[in-house]
């Protein structure tokens, strides 16, 4: 029986997004093991802040790529984004939403879950 992958309420993960299709296997879902060098952890929220963010540090996550299976974002997308990434944006005050269901457990390793839980999608439509 295949382990059952965690998000970072210790629950099973749920998919981040199959339209556009995410994730390091791109299977919908923020999973990752030892081959995901970039930790594609955080299930974000594109906005075209931090889209623009990206495209100034190098990563356009714009334009389609399609010889990567890569569509192109925009905002509003739900995307796994690596966690150094979301950090650097955090730092630079443009980090995007975030679906904490949809966040590996390992984002934990990175971040405190308090720091995610303001940045968190779910608390925002509370708000």
């Amino acid at each position: 029986m295949p382990e059952i992958v965690r998000n970072v309420f210790g629950q099973p993960l749920v998919p981040c997004s199959f339209d556009p299709l995410t994730g390091f296997f791109r299977d919908g879902c923020c999973k990752t093991n030892e081959e995901d060098v970039g930790l594609h952890l955080v299930c974000a929220v594109m906005s075209d802040e931090f889209l623009e963010f990206s495209y100034q540090r190098g990563n356009d996550l714009i334009t389609p790529r399609p010889e990567y299976r890569f569509p192109g974002l925009k905002a509003g997308d739900q995307w796994c984004l690596c966690i150094t990434r979301w950090q650097e944006a955090l730092a630079n005050g443009c980090a995007p939403l975030l679906k904490l269901e949809s966040t590996h457990l390992n984002a934990l390793h990175h971040v405190d879950l308090d720091t995610l839980k303001l940045f968190s999608i779910e608390n925002q439509s509370e708000l």
